[in-house]
């Protein structure tokens, strides 16, 4: 007997709920789970884009050992946030947007970072998967984080058919039921970087590969 689409969801967010356990978590959700603030996922996000979780989470601490503050950050010079935030991806570029960030968050906010996703990418280097996270783990409201991993396997699932990222995060908020959009990066995100990579994924491991119609995979293991 078929599924229907609500039941079928469900059952695989309650299979990724007990998995996970057994996955590395990743690196903005473990900080948010040890109380770090807004402005602390914001720049542990933006720090996390195109680079490893095992980076980050160095430069990041690195970072915050020194400027844990818009206001601390501010006083560094570019050249020095490059140099504690090497070698994340792109980190010059990163570092001028850190310094621009904290500069408009205290300009504007008042030093805060805002909890409006509109608000959020108007600051440099602030994508929707970035403004996303700070919404939903910074500050625990709804909105759905869309990365490569969450776009990449929702269409192998068949829940949606997009092209890009943004797609799928408008497809999800029309689609998903409300209560799994906040963890649905972490499960899916966990699941991506272990079992369901861009290449060859490892769908003899997979605990959701009942549910899976592998849509577009060519090659698996």
């Amino acid at each position: 007997m078929k599924l229907k689409e609500d039941e079928r969801i469900r059952r695989i967010v309650e299979i990724l709920r007990k998995e996970k356990e057994n996955w590395n978590v990743p690196i903005v959700t473990l900080m948010s789970q040890t109380g770090s603030d807004p402005f602390k996922i914001l720049v542990a996000t933006v720090l996390s884009l195109r680079t490893k979780d095992e980076v980050t989470a160095k430069a990041a601490e690195r970072l915050f050992q020194v400027a844990d503050t818009p206001e601390k950050l501010l006083k560094l010079e570019e050249d020095e946030i490059a140099s504690l935030i090497y070698p994340v991806g792109f980190y010059r570029r990163k570092a001028k947007n850190l310094k621009e960030i904290a500069k408009i968050l205290i300009e504007k906010y008042g030093g805060k970072v805002p909890d409006d996703l509109e608000e959020l990418l108007k600051l440099p280097g602030v994508g929707r998967k970035t403004a996303n996270l700070v919404i939903t783990l910074g500050y625990g409201k709804p909105g759905i984080c869309v990365d490569t991993h969450v776009h990449r396997i929702m269409n192998r699932l068949g829940y949606v058919k997009t092209k890009t990222p943004e797609e799928t995060e408008f497809a999800l908020r029309e689609k998903l039921p409300k209560e799994f959009w906040i963890e649905i990066n972490d499960l899916l995100v966990s699941l991506g970087q272990h079992i369901c990579h861009p290449t060859s994924p490892k769908c003899s491991q997979c605990p959701i590969e009942p549910y899976c119609p592998k849509i577009g995979v060519k090659r698996s293991r």
